[in-house]
């Protein structure tokens, strides 16, 4: 049994397919399912059910599963107390972000820690919640961004900012000069929201429904600056966080808030409890820490 086959095996349970597996491992599909046929023949032991459409992981193969990120998660850890044994701030973070939060948040984190912290390796990866809670749960990322809450118990949350969800409008729009904005004024508009599973969009239909409004969606995007970009053409209104609103920019939607109690997300970083937080990991969450969409003052370097 080879570290690299539990590598593959994981990479297969967590994408349900071989060929995507493979992508992500970046090895030929022939390889990767070699690899598992070899693995399948020394434990003598089918580990996973090929189905029409997915690849599921049988009763062997998920026993093996708990085993192999485990072992994983150890030997990632070795190598990780290695590095910081020299007392070098040096090694490699990887991190989970939603895209309605990575290139709004991070910029300046990355660019603190490039000028302080040049032998410091982020790996930033942009997905969904639920495919970066599996990552996480599979130590496959040491830190996930995100909204809160998170009701998983195998993870420990921090929050890092409650910001504001504003209403977008188009230029010109009839809401634009009321003194104060409802959810019962949004009744007859037409909304452009997140595709589903994106939380964002979630987050809003949530909201809606909590109110009693009954929004006609009239389109979906997995890009928030996409959402943006129609509001401002007139297409409908929408949701975005106080974080994408970029003053300095001249073509972006009129921002109006809410009437009490204004919509807010709160974003957060979560870790697999038992995942080894490596200085690499404490280093980036200590810059990313103090981040906020005001850009306030970022540590230091020869702050300890």
């Amino acid at each position: 049994m080879e570290l690299q086959q539990l590598r593959y095996l994981v990479a297969v349970a967590r994408t349900g397919n071989f060929s995507r597996a493979a992508e992500q491992c970046h090895v030929s599909q022939p390889s990767l399912s070699q690899q598992m046929q070899k693995l399948e023949d020394e434990l003598g032991e089918r580990l996973f059910s090929r189905l029409k459409r997915r690849s599921v992981p049988t009763a062997a193969g998920e026993a093996l599963l708990l085993r192999a990120a485990r072992i994983l998660g150890e030997v990632d850890a070795a190598h990780r107390d290695i590095a910081d044994a020299s007392g070098l701030l040096r090694g490699r973070v990887s991190v989970g972000v939603l895209p309605t939060i990575a290139p709004y948040l991070l910029p300046p984190v990355l660019a603190a820690l490039a000028r302080d912290r040049p032998g410091l390796e982020v790996e930033i990866h942009e997905d969904r919640t639920a495919e970066l809670l599996s990552a996480a749960a599979a130590c496959e990322l040491d830190l996930a961004v995100l909204s809160l809450p998170v009701h998983d118990d195998r993870f420990v949350s921090e929050k890092l900012i409650e910001e504001e969800l504003l209403l977008a409008l188009p230029p010109g729009h009839r809401l634009e000069t009321k003194a104060k904005v409802g959810l019962a004024d949004l009744e007859e508009e037409r909304f452009i929201i997140m595709k589903e599973g994106h939380c964002l969009g979630d987050q809003a239909l949530r909201l809606c429904d909590r109110h009693g409004l009954h929004p006609q969606v009239v389109l979906r995007s997995a890009q928030l600056e996409t959402v943006q970009a129609l509001v401002r053409a007139g297409v409908g209104i929408s949701l975005v966080p106080a974080m994408a609103r970029d003053p300095a920019r001249p073509t972006q939607p009129v921002f109006r808030s809410l009437s009490a109690p204004r919509p807010k997300r709160v974003i957060g970083v979560v870790r697999r409890k038992e995942h080894h937080h490596s200085k690499a990991a404490q280093e980036f969450l200590r810059y990313l820490r103090p981040a906020s969409p005001a850009g306030p003052e970022r540590p230091r370097a020869d702050r300890k």
